[in-house]
């Protein structure tokens, strides 16, 4: 099955499901309204047998509104296929449904984009900071965040590097 059966089939059972598909290079992407994740990612799984959920990640389209976008990876074993599945979140709601009832490794990869971008995924069993402290105030992978430069230390400039560095004293 190519993109565009895959396409004609997914329209005919999800209808205003999918707001939109983007083909390109024989790669489906499709657009779900934040209500519709759920129900989009078990027809998937369920119908067309997309049984694995390969990446979940956010990008910051900062500063467009609406300004993030949660993109699943899931990839069919049987067929040999992939999808990918966009939600739009706004920065002033940036919460979806989880899909840890649909694939069990989503809860690490929740975890993740909650610690490093700030999305609330309702209905999570444990979300929690999993890659820096529970005190760190912010969301290091939001554009707003300044990046900082940091010197590498070599045997020329070691001296001087350490010298700048906020070591912990005792």
């Amino acid at each position: 099955m190519g993109a565009n059966e895959l396409t004609q089939a997914l329209r005919e059972a999800l209808g205003d499901g999918i707001a939109d598909v983007v083909v390109f290079r024989d790669e489906v992407t499709l657009n779900v309204p934040r209500e519709r994740v759920i129900e989009v990612l078990t027809h998937l799984r369920d119908v067309q047998q997309f049984n694995m959920l390969t990446d979940e990640t956010c990008v910051d389209y900062y500063p467009r509104e609406p300004r993030f976008g949660i993109l699943y990876q899931l990839y069919s074993i049987p067929r040999n296929i992939r999808v990918r599945v966009k939600v739009m979140l706004s920065e002033y709601d940036a919460s979806l449904p989880t899909a840890t009832g649909l694939y069990r490794n989503a809860n690490w990869l929740e975890r993740e984009i909650y610690d490093l971008f700030g999305i609330r995924f309702e209905g999570h069993p444990d979300l929690r900071r999993i890659l820096l402290p529970p005190d760190w105030q912010g969301h290091p992978l939001r554009k707003e965040v300044p990046v900082t430069v940091e010197e590498n230390a070599f045997t020329f400039n070691r001296e001087r590097v350490d010298a700048e560095k906020p070591y912990a004293t005792e």
